[in-house]
C-alpha cells in the first residue's frame, strides 16, 4: 500500500494535477499550436518591416524614387550556417534583419544598433564626419540617460568621453567588443532557439504518393 502511495505522489509531482475534464489535453495542445502560429506570424510581420525599413546607421534612407534594396529569403541550408558562428549571422543581410527583429522583441535592440553604428563609424574617412558621428554615438548610446543607453561599465564610458574629444576610428573599440560579446553569449543562442529561426531551417516536406501494385 505504501508503494502505491509513493508512486501516486511521484506521478503527481512530475505530471501535474490530473485534469478531470475529458479531452482537456487535446485542447491544451491545440491552444499551444495556435500560440506558436501567432508568434510565428508576428515574427514574419516584424521581419518584413525590418527588411523594408532597415538602413545603415549614419546613411540616409533611400528615397522612394531610388531602387529599393531587396532581401532574398535564405534556403534552409543557408539559414543553418548562421548557427555555426555569430559572424555568419551578421554577414547575412536577411540574418541581420532577423536578429534585429528578435532583439526588438526582447527590448534590447540598442545593442545591435550600437554595433552597426560603430561599424559605420570605423569606415568614415573624413575627420569632420568622424567627430560629428562620434558625438552622436556618444549621445545616443553612451552618456547617462541616453535614449538607447547600452550596458557598459563606468570606466569604459569615461574613456570614451575622453576619446571623442579628438575622435579616431578606435574611439568605441572596447565598448563595441563588449557589446558583441554580450550579444554572442546571450541573445544569439536564444535567437537560434526561436520559433522563427527553427522555421527557416526546416526543409520543405516532399509528399510521395504510393504507387498502386
Amino acid at each position: 500500500m505504501m508503494r502505491g502511495s509513493m508512486f501516486l505522489a511521484v506521478q503527481h509531482e512530475y505530471c501535474g494535477p490530473v485534469d478531470k475534464s475529458a479531452g482537456s489535453g487535446a485542447k491544451s495542445e491545440e491552444k499551444r499550436e495556435k500560440m506558436k502560429l501567432t508568434l510565428l506570424k508576428d515574427w514574419k510581420a516584424r521581419l518584413s518591416y525590418f527588411l523594408q525599413n532597415s538602413s545603415t546607421p549614419g546613411k540616409p534612407k533611400t528615397s522612394k524614387k531610388s531602387k529599393q534594396q531587396t532581401f532574398i529569403k535564405p534556403s534552409p541550408e543557408e539559414a543553418q550556417l548562421w548557427s555555426e558562428a555569430f559572424d555568419e549571422l551578421l554577414a547575412s543581410k536577411y540574418g541581420l534583419a532577423a536578429f534585429r527583429a528578435f532583439l526588438k522583441s526582447e527590448f534590447c535592440e540598442e545593442n545591435i544598433e550600437f554595433w552597426l553604428a560603430c561599424e559605420d563609424f570605423k569606415k568614415t574617412k573624413s575627420p569632420q564626419k568622424l567627430s560629428s558621428k562620434a558625438r552622436k554615438i556618444y549621445t545616443d548610446f553612451i552618456e547617462k540617460e541616453a535614449p538607447k543607453e547600452i550596458n557598459i561599465d563606468f570606466q569604459t564610458k569615461t574613456l570614451i568621453a575622453q576619446n571623442i574629444q579628438e575622435a579616431t576610428s578606435g574611439c568605441f573599440t572596447t565598448a563595441q567588443k563588449r557589446v558583441y560579446s554580450l550579444m554572442e553569449n546571450n541573445a544569439y543562442p536564444r535567437f537560434l532557439e526561436s520559433e522563427f529561426y527553427q522555421d527557416l531551417c526546416k526543409k520543405p516536406q516532399i509528399t510521395t504518393v504510393p504507387h498502386a501494385t
